[in-house]
């Protein structure tokens, strides 16, 4: 967005100074177009911090992969019996508490970015298991096959 602005922000100046040595009108015309744009731009983006809106998603998505392993980790432990399934459940509990925390304090998103999101996830199947890796680390009485 601030690389549009620079854009915009140069043409309306070159299209100012056009009026001093070339075509007043047309350079006034287009000038004041751009300028308008601008305004609205600058007026529109100046209650948010894009760069710190971007910085919450990326912390957000940290912490977010950070609960995914620790997810898989527990389904370790479960695989090789190594906790007993009352600190299973305790820990599995624990992890839900802090991934709605996390998703509290998460920006929202816009439609655009979410679809963007699915479209990822359904058809490249970006971060996603098979049902077969999946049962890799369940014991038998939970695997689907």
């Amino acid at each position: 967005m601030k690389n549009l602005q620079l854009v915009l922000l140069a043409i309306t100046t070159g299209s100012f100074i056009t009026t001093v040595v070339g075509d007043a009108k047309t350079g006034a015309i287009i000038g004041s177009v751009l300028s308008a744009i601008l305004l609205f731009l600058n007026s529109y983006l100046k209650d948010y911090d894009l760069g710190s809106i971007a910085q919450k998603h990326r912390q957000a998505a940290g912490d977010m992969w950070l609960i995914r392993e620790r997810y898989l980790s527990l389904l370790t432990d479960l695989k090789m019996q190594t906790k007993s399934i009352e600190e299973i459940l305790k820990e599995r509990d624990a992890l839900m508490i802090e991934l709605s925390a996390i998703y509290i304090g998460a920006p929202s998103t816009n439609y655009k970015a979410y679809s963007m999101a699915q479209k990822a996830l359904k058809e490249l199947e970006d971060m996603t298991f098979s049902d077969e890796e999946i049962d890799k680390f369940l014991p038998t009485e939970l695997k689907r096959k």
